[in-house]
């Protein structure tokens, strides 16, 4: 297997990738919080993961990949206290919380399976993890790492030493700032929560020695990442925003609890900004993926992600998702008159392409730490050359064959860019598809009954929402402009 380099935040270094286990990869990465719509922020973090996923396969490893879903405890305050977002969203819907978190669960995998990514293998539930994470508190405390007053359990930041050495940050400068409505029963501001007291009124609780409660949002990530690839394991990936707290208090609680190291290699995607301001739901700036699914491909808007690094900020406009379009299309194109080599008959005199050239430039991009934009230029290089050597007529056919399979590995498998490969059936393409090869059968059968105003309609109809059809002697075609 290739030697892969990644930047782990944790020692802020880029670090030659070693698995616990020959050839098995366990990755665990937090999933949304299931109270409203999935936004482009979401899609960048996802995508970013899947590719690093595909890849790992690509190259044979073996992957175990588990991405949670957070349907309790995740608290509005950045130091875990505050309205559960469930629960709030509930009482604006006014819907049982399980209902809003069925409907919004369906709705992320939705948007998700449009974008073409590839399902976790495990995504546990917070809600379906109560007695492991109850366990996990009852070490802490055993271990008199953590402390409880009246029905609410803190971590205590104070007995373990390594509490900041993800994000950087100390305990004595997080006490100095800590916030004026601190809460008085911690022993310490820094302190966070591993189990809350409910009141009466709070709709999701759970019995535990402490009185009825609920887990603090931290507390799950690390009862389900272990739980499921055990105490140590080899990556744990999340947004940037999500390295203080939640990631920090992960380390703390874990580490203290089973007494080795927690995550081996720590990844951080970069956010999307509109107009350089993080996109997001408290900021009312984000904009759902339904509704850009509305005007664009969806592989469109994979394509403008990894255009940019996933350690890079994205900056979202229309404009860009625009130009984003029309690169992506300049590559369909060019992968169009590659598909068609397979009826082509050999150039006279033909010549080699650099094929083994491309394949190292993607695996040298690739291994660099998931640099997708330099294996998307890559992608770019060789096809200029397909083009030019179909212009010129120096193409061979099996040169072409061979390396339509390779642009299938690469560009379809692992980024999953290429229409026309197996991982665009994973996106729109089967939603729509047989919806179009149907409204091309009835404007066929329109045209031989030379009704054209009918089928100039069903053609123009399909232009608006982005189709282009061509019409050849050996039959009609269809895709995405």
């Amino acid at each position: 297997m290739q030697d892969v380099y990644l930047y782990n935040s944790l020692s802020r270094k880029k670090e030659k990738f070693e698995p616990l286990t020959a050839g098995f990869v366990g990755i665990y990465v937090c999933g949304p919080t299931v109270y409203g719509h999935s936004h482009l922020g979401h899609a960048k973090s996802y995508i970013s993961f899947d590719i690093i996923v595909r890849y790992f396969r690509y190259l044979g490893y073996k992957v175990r990949y588990v991405q949670n879903i957070t349907d309790v405890g995740h608290l509005l305050g950045d130091q875990n206290e505050g309205e559960d977002r469930v629960l709030k969203q509930a009482r604006l819907e006014q819907l049982e919380p399980m209902e809003v978190v069925e409907s919004y669960t369906r709705s992320y995998f939705e948007d998700m399976d449009r974008l073409g990514l590839i399902r976790p293998d495990i995504s546990p539930r917070a809600s379906g993890h109560i007695i492991e994470q109850i366990g996990i508190v009852k070490n802490l405390l055993e271990k008199n790492v953590a402390y409880e007053v009246d029905g609410n359990v803190y971590f205590d930041v104070h007995k373990f030493p390594g509490y900041g050495k993800l994000s950087g940050r100390k305990v004595e400068e997080l006490e100095a700032g800590a916030r004026v409505e601190v809460i008085e029963e911690k022993k310490h501001p820094a302190d966070f929560a591993l189990w809350k007291k409910a009141g009466p009124e709070h709709l999701m609780q759970w019995e535990s020695p402490w009185g009825s409660g609920y887990p603090g949002w931290h507390l799950e990530c690390s009862c389900m990442s272990t739980k499921y690839l055990g105490e140590t394991f080899d990556i744990h990936g999340g947004g940037l925003e999500n390295i203080f707290p939640h990631h920090e208090c992960e380390i703390a609680q874990s580490e203290a609890a089973f007494g080795k190291p927690f995550a081996r290699y720590w990844l951080h995607n970069n956010m999307i900004t509109v107009d350089g301001v993080k996109m997001g739901k408290s900021l009312n700036n984000f904009i759902t993926i339904k509704d850009a699914l509305r005007k664009y491909h969806p592989i469109a808007i994979r394509y403008f992600v990894l255009m940019s690094h996933y350690r890079s900020a994205l900056d979202f406009s229309d404009e860009a998702l625009e130009a984003a379009r029309r690169g992506l299309k300049k590559l369909q194109t060019a992968y169009e008159r590659l598909s068609e080599a397979r009826n082509m008959e050999d150039a006279a005199e033909s010549k080699p392409l650099p094929t083994d050239a491309y394949l190292e430039a993607f695996h040298t991009a690739m291994n660099d730490d998931f640099n997708t934009p330099k294996a998307i230029a890559a992608l770019f290089d060789i096809f200029n050359e397909v083009n030019k050597a179909l212009d010129n007529k120096t193409a061979g056919k099996n040169d072409l064959i061979r390396l339509r399979t390779i642009v299938d590995q690469t560009a379809g498998d692992v980024l999953g860019i290429i229409a026309g490969t197996e991982q665009e059936a994973a996106g729109t393409a089967r939603d729509i598809g047989p919806v179009v090869e149907v409204l091309l059968e009835i404007r066929n059968e329109l045209r031989k009954s030379k009704n054209f105003t009918l089928s100039d309609k069903i053609r123009d109809g399909l232009l608006q929402n982005g189709i282009v059809i061509k019409d050849k002697p050996d039959g009609t075609t269809w895709s995405w402009e």
